[in-house]
């Protein structure tokens, strides 16, 4: 079983930035690609990005959904097994509770956009945005 820990959210006006954190205390988050989702209130929950798995560097291959594509950057720390989501000139539209989540070990991103696709999910960290 991974246990996923999201950090990071808050209160940030329009334009500002904020970076999410994915940790896990028990497990290699090297080994895992792992996806980004977010819901707002009375919406379902998006996937906004997916980072294939790593062994050999602090960062691996992105996706992103088009709605955030050049806002959003998924990176990795592998010495602070650590998934970080940048979040560059926020919108009133981006207020959400954020989500990371993992496939089992050897999953990929081939089908990051599908909640079915992941194992594990984190608890959630709320991200507001006051215009």
């Amino acid at each position: 079983e991974v246990q996923l820990m999201e950090s990071g959210g808050g209160l940030v006006q329009a334009g500002g930035s904020l970076r999410l954190s994915c940790t896990a205390s028990e497990d290699p988050l090297r080994v895992y690609a792992i996806g980004w989702f977010r819901q707002a209130p009375g919406k379902e929950r998006e996937a906004v990005s997916c980072i294939s798995a790593n062994d050999g560097s602090n960062n691996g291959s992105a996706y992103y959904a088009d709605s955030v594509k050049g806002r959003f950057t998924a990176s990795r720390d592998n010495a602070k097994n650590t998934v970080y989501l940048q979040i560059d000139n926020l919108r009133p539209e981006d207020t959400a509770v954020y989500y990371c989540a993992a496939p089992g070990i050897g999953g990929s991103c081939l089908l990051w956009t599908r909640r079915g696709a992941y194992n594990y999910w984190g608890q959630g960290t709320q991200v507001t945005v006051s215009s």
